[in-house]
């Protein structure tokens, strides 16, 4: 039923009801029908299945089988290692999801309220849960709305609809009827569950209640919609496959060369065990984890909460923002930014929000003359007088209450060095005409000398119906209605929201009780004051760099397409008024995956007067097109977009079911720190890839060894122990460290990452070769060398050692960056590397010299000589790796890339 396109006889007799309201047993009768007034619960999942849920990963199922083989073999150690990886790993991940499993919970409290209703003609108190539609309920300033209700009666009633819209403004309400095509944000008729009342009264019909309310829809549209699975997600998914078949391959290599050596196959077995325990990146969920956490504490000092870690490095993927404009790219108070009189002749007003900061200039940034001071004072004075609220300074700080507008004219008097306060008791007000739907306009009557004055502003179509003449800079003049149509029509295709100014007299001198709206009319035009909520001073220099970044920048809103456009245009987001959508074009479509839904979402750019519904459609559209897409949102009309997102970016004064339901949260409301958010992400996906890089390398070189020293012959090169030691001794240290590097310059100057792009592409695997086959074979050719020597295989291997650990603390140095040479990239960057790769070192020469480890690693103390000897061998590595990287710096597809 399309309840607002109804006249009230035909919403009495469809929902069966009366102005007298229900009586008690048709009430019972319709809970029965219609059940309570609430919104479903989801149950939250169990501590079980939370806990479950952190071994459903491809790597950790690896992992298990790894430490289970190890205990199979008594390798112990090997296996409790593992396991308190895995342990760690899973508190970490059991917390974050704990945290963020709150979904229909929030919406739920929307409805714990109380309304005041007619029952058998009487009105009485009930809980909102015990509404049914055909109730009769009154609304009055303060309450929550309980249900969708169409108005019958109000009185002037303004509704606080930001929590369904996402737009600040307070709605107007009326009875009028409208088109059924209306869109619920200009639905002025009908009163929506969840909303708030912010002034007047009013009287309506129950016609939805619970699930089939507006709120209702979203909630539904919440717990049906799937959260988006994070790219790093996706990608460690996909690397462990690939590492589990790489090992398993060079395994099975190793123990057919081992077989053909004459080893037994029990033997080869624990060996082929041992070294694939060893080569399998045990530390990496941890190191992952650490990066993940580093970000974390940087994007929190920039007011950006993380809720979930995952998605931190899932920032850095994002291709397209789908943003919504007022209080992210707007300060979300409106201001007066442009003053024009008749006939355009205009001004510029700078500052912006509720402050008497700035001032008002021409728009070649002049001095008003005197006669046009004269003529913006009388304008903003007349405004002042029919403006509601207070603005003051108090304790060096602004202090205001009242109607978003009527703030904006206070601020404007401020910079016209007029004080609203003393304008106000200077003048004798003797009555006002609040601004009401059916007139249009407000109005004050004031007393100036003998005579009663008339300050009037409103829309521009009422008031300039009721002016005879203008007041220009030559003088009063008859009134031009074309001019001043064309004029009006100028600034509102330039974004603004318009208020016309008009002033006149009272012509006979009437009581207080008759100066009534019959009594405004002969007046003269002053100009219109020129309403936008400004942009924040920092968001055209972040978008900038979004846009630089290759992501794709949109704006989402209910507000209105031109003024849409007039920001969009500012931003440089849009650049023609074709690039913007309307809600109701998005709605034609079925199907979010439709070819030509696709095409019109690849060319717009702003997308206006759009509902809760329509923007999820349009999250999926832009999905289903490709992208992977970051959302913003504040209010309970953003929820389902934010969950269907890849990133959902809830405002930190927003909601709390949107807080509950997004994976970040932007405590200052400011697409800057989205901007900063995508850089930090971008950063820890660098990192995690420095750590695989080191990781998978340095484990690929140790296999390298294996293989070469059985083929030729060789004894093993290294026990097990002594492998072990390597991976968490020298990766073990060094790999954290490598997490707090701070990223490269230049990273917002490279396209986004596609969202199926794996952690081994071409540039990954080309290095992760050539580093760990020179590494396997410097250390393969020392091994030789030491034994073809005469070195006992006890000396050899402790030698072969710290040639290895040599080698991995150089190694990290590599993997600083993928393109820069080592050299280039200064060591202040970051400390904790130094550090790092010192401790390692220092460690291990720990270990020669104290009893009970050598003993364990069977270890020696080495001499000075030998120490410098195989530190000089390890410089080799990076030798190789920085000739290595010239190579590639001067080939056409490393340009590219």
């Amino acid at each position: 039923m399309e309840w607002h396109s109804i006249e009230e006889p035909e919403l009495l007799e469809a929902t069966e009801s009366s102005r007298k309201g229900l009586s008690n047993k048709e009430v019972k009768v319709r809970q029965r029908k219609y059940g309570l007034n609430l919104l479903p619960e989801q149950k939250p999942p169990t501590l079980l299945k939370i806990i479950l849920n952190q071994f459903k990963s491809p790597i950790i199922y690896v992992l298990l089988i790894a430490g289970s083989v190890s205990l199979i073999i008594d390798e112990v150690v090997d296996a409790m290692f593992i396991y308190g990886v895995l342990i760690l790993n899973a508190l970490i991940g059991t917390v974050q999801e704990w945290k963020a499993e709150q979904n229909a919970a929030s919406l739920q409290k929307l409805l714990k309220i109380f309304a005041l209703v007619k029952r058998n003609g009487h009105e009485t108190t009930v809980s909102a849960e015990e509404l049914v539609p055909g109730d009769v309920v009154l609304l009055e300033s303060g309450n929550r709305v309980p249900a969708d209700i169409r108005l019958i009666q109000t009185n002037r009633l303004e509704v606080d609809e930001s929590l369904l819209t996402g737009e600040s403004m307070v709605v107007i309400k009326d009875t009028k009827l409208l088109t059924t095509a209306t869109p619920v944000s200009d639905r002025h008729n009908m009163a929506f569950a969840g909303t708030t009342i912010m002034a007047g009264r009013g009287l309506g019909i129950v016609v939805n209640t619970g699930m089939n309310t507006e709120v209702g829809k979203i909630a539904k549209a919440v717990t049906t919609t799937s959260s988006a699975k994070p790219p790093l997600i996706i990608r460690m998914e996909r690397f462990a496959r690939q590492i589990s078949a790489i090992v398993l391959i060079a395994v099975i290599i190793l123990g057919i060369i081992a077989l053909f050596r004459g080893m037994q196959i029990q033997e080869v077995f624990f060996f082929a065990v041992a070294l694939a325990v060893s080569a399998i990146p045990e530390g990496l969920p941890v190191s992952i984890t650490v990066a993940l956490s580093i970000a974390t504490r940087r994007m929190a000092k920039r007011n950006m909460i993380i809720r979930k870690l995952t998605v931190v490095e899932a920032l850095g993927s994002v291709t397209c923002i789908a943003s919504d404009k007022t209080g992210t790219l707007t300060v979300n108070k409106q201001t007066v930014k442009k003053i024009s009189l008749p006939y355009q002749l205009n001004f510029k007003v700078t500052g912006e929000g509720y402050n008497g900061h700035g001032s008002v200039l021409s728009l070649e940034d002049g001095k008003p003359s005197d006669r046009e001071q004269e003529l913006l004072k009388t304008l903003c004075s007349m405004a002042i007088l029919c403006s509601e609220g207070s603005l003051y300074m108090k304790n060096k700080e602004w202090k205001f209450n009242g109607d978003a507008m009527d703030l904006a004219v206070l601020a404007m008097g401020y910079k016209l060095q007029i004080s609203p306060e003393e304008l106000k008791t200077k003048s004798q007000i003797l009555a006002n005409i609040p601004y009401e739907s059916e007139y249009k306009y407000a109005a004050t009557f004031f007393k100036e000398n003998t005579s009663i004055n008339i300050a009037i502003k409103g829309a521009f179509e009422t008031i300039v119906a009721l002016c005879e003449q203008v007041q220009t800079i030559q003088g009063n003049e008859a009134l031009n209605l074309k001019a001043l149509k064309r004029q009006n029509e100028v600034l509102i295709n330039e974004g603004y929201r318009v208020l016309a100014v008009a002033f006149g007299q009272v012509e006979e001198v009437y009581d207080k009780e008759k100066l009534q709206p019959e009594c405004v009319h002969h007046l003269t035009f002053l100009g219109f004051l020129c309403f936008i909520d400004p942009l924040r001073p920092e968001v055209k220099e972040a978008v900038q760099k979004c846009l630089e970044a290759g992501v794709k920048v949109s704006m989402v809103t209910g507000d209105h397409p031109v003024t849409a456009f007039g920001i969009a245009k500012e931003l440089d987001i849009a650049d023609s008024f074709e690039q913007v959508i309307i809600g109701k074009k998005i709605e034609q479509f079925e199907s979010s995956n439709h070819p030509e839904f696709l095409n019109i979402l690849q060319k717009a750019r702003v997308f206006a007067r759009v509902t809760p519904l329509q923007k999820l459609q349009l999250v999926e559209g832009l999905k289903n097109a490709g992208n992977f897409v970051a959302v913003t949102g504040d209010g309970v009309n953003d929820v389902p977009a934010l969950k269907k997102s890849h990133i959902g970016l809830a405002m930190g004064s927003g909601t709390d079911l949107a807080k509950d339901i997004a994976s970040i949260i932007i405590a200052n409301d400011n697409f800057t720190t989205i901007q900063t958010g995508i850089e930090e992400g971008r950063y820890v996906y660098d990192n995690i890839r420095k750590v695989i890089y080191l990781l998978i390398s340095t484990g690929g070189a140790e296999v390298v060894l294996f293989i070469l020293a059985l083929s030729f012959g060789l004894p093993l090169p290294l026990m097990a122990v002594q492998l072990l030691w390597l991976n968490i001794v020298t990766n073990g240290i060094q790999d954290k460290a490598l997490t707090f590097e701070r990223g490269e310059p230049g990273t917002m100057k490279k396209p986004p990452r596609k969202p199926t792009e794996g952690i081994f592409n071409e540039q990954m695997v080309s290095q992760v070769v050539v580093s760990g086959l020179t590494i396997g074979l410097i250390a393969f050719f020392v091994w030789n060398h030491l034994i073809s020597s005469g070195y006992a295989e006890k000396e050899a291997r402790n030698l072969l050692l710290l040639l290895m650990v040599f080698l991995e603390n150089v190694h990290v140095f590599n993997c600083r960056s993928e393109k820069k040479s080592a050299f280039k990239i200064p060591l202040s960057r970051n400390y904790f590397l130094i550090v790092g790769v010192f401790l390692a070192q220092g460690i291990h020469i720990l270990s020669m010299y104290t009893p009970m480890m050598g003993n364990v690693l069977e270890v020696n103390p080495i001499s000075l000589k030998e120490w410098f000897t195989f530190f000089g061998l390890a410089l080799i590595l990076l030798a190789v790796m920085e000739i290595f990287k010239w190579i590639r710096s001067k080939s056409p597809l490393q340009k590219r890339l």
